[in-house]
């Protein structure tokens, strides 16, 4: 199962890839965690119609905020994360984002996203994490 989404992943990152060296579009990859089941159903209702997502697990997704540089995407991240908070009545969503990069291959930004979202859940009084975390420790 873990082999498929990675497949998964990995086309998805190639796409955003092909669209930034065919039409220097940035897109922004993050990875969202929320500690109780959230459904694709109910994450689709707090995201934009344009952006995309990966089912990783049932409290773990992969997001794309297609066309987005990271500044933006910052700022839907914070949106995102207002509107799950209310949804859930709790603080249990963490996002890590990763910067734009077309030389990190798939397996690269997906281990770092991993890492990013892993240091944010258990150090970070900032919900949302992008590699900065990393060299904080």
């Amino acid at each position: 199962m873990l082999a498929k989404i990675f497949k998964r992943l990995e086309i998805e990152i190639t796409r955003v890839n092909y669209a930034y060296e065919r039409y220097k579009l940035e897109s922004t990859f993050t990875l969202i965690h929320h500690e109780k089941p959230l459904s694709p159903q109910d994450l689709g209702n707090f995201i934009r119609i344009t952006d995309k997502f990966v089912q990783v697990d049932e409290h773990t997704y992969f997001l794309i905020f297609v066309f987005t540089p990271e500044e933006t995407a910052f700022k839907a991240s914070q949106n995102l994360l207002f509107n799950l908070d209310k949804f859930f009545n709790s603080t249990d969503t963490h996002i890590a984002i990763s910067s734009f990069d077309t030389s990190k291959t798939p397996s690269m930004l997906i281990n770092k996203l991993t890492q990013i979202l892993q240091e944010s859940r258990k150090s970070s009084y900032a919900r949302i994490e992008d590699e900065n975390i990393l060299n904080r420790f």
